[in-house]
């Protein structure tokens, strides 16, 4: 299978639609690690597979660094998950989830954040980066 934009959309939506029913069924206000073990099970009944809390290799001037750098979830090896559990998205959530998807070579990442009202409206940012502009849009 050719991955496309359109792929990696149809997943996130599939993504997001998880995330909603897990909030659905918990509401806000619990830690990140139950929130993400119960996406990973909502994942599962999708037929999604996902990693969860593998390292991020690094790589510094040739040097492989063992660093407790890690992702929370990794969904068909294609789109990173952030999860959080906070008052609100702020940038550095953003700019940890673009390292990540430069580290790992992913073309796409969410940040989700399962203490907000509404995960579809506010509860959610997707980002993208050169490796999706470069793939084909269908």
């Amino acid at each position: 299978m050719q991955i496309t934009q359109k792929y990696l959309d149809e997943l996130t939506y599939k993504i997001i639609g998880c995330a909603i029913e897990v909030h659905k069924q918990l509401g806000p206000g619990l830690l990140e690690s139950v929130y993400e073990k119960c996406l990973i099970y909502e994942l599962g009944l999708k037929r999604l597979h996902c990693q969860s809390q593998q390292k991020v290799p690094i790589n510094y001037k040739d040097l492989y660094l063992d660093a407790d750098l890690r992702y929370d979830i990794l969904v068909e090896n294609l789109i990173i998950l952030e999860l959080k559990s906070t008052e609100s998205i702020i940038p550095i959530h953003e700019s940890i989830l673009l390292t990540y998807m430069r580290l790992l070579s992913k073309p796409k990442g969410i940040i989700i954040n399962f203490n907000s009202t509404n995960i579809f409206k506010e509860g959610q940012i997707t980002l993208v980066n050169e490796l999706y502009a470069e793939l084909p849009k269908i």
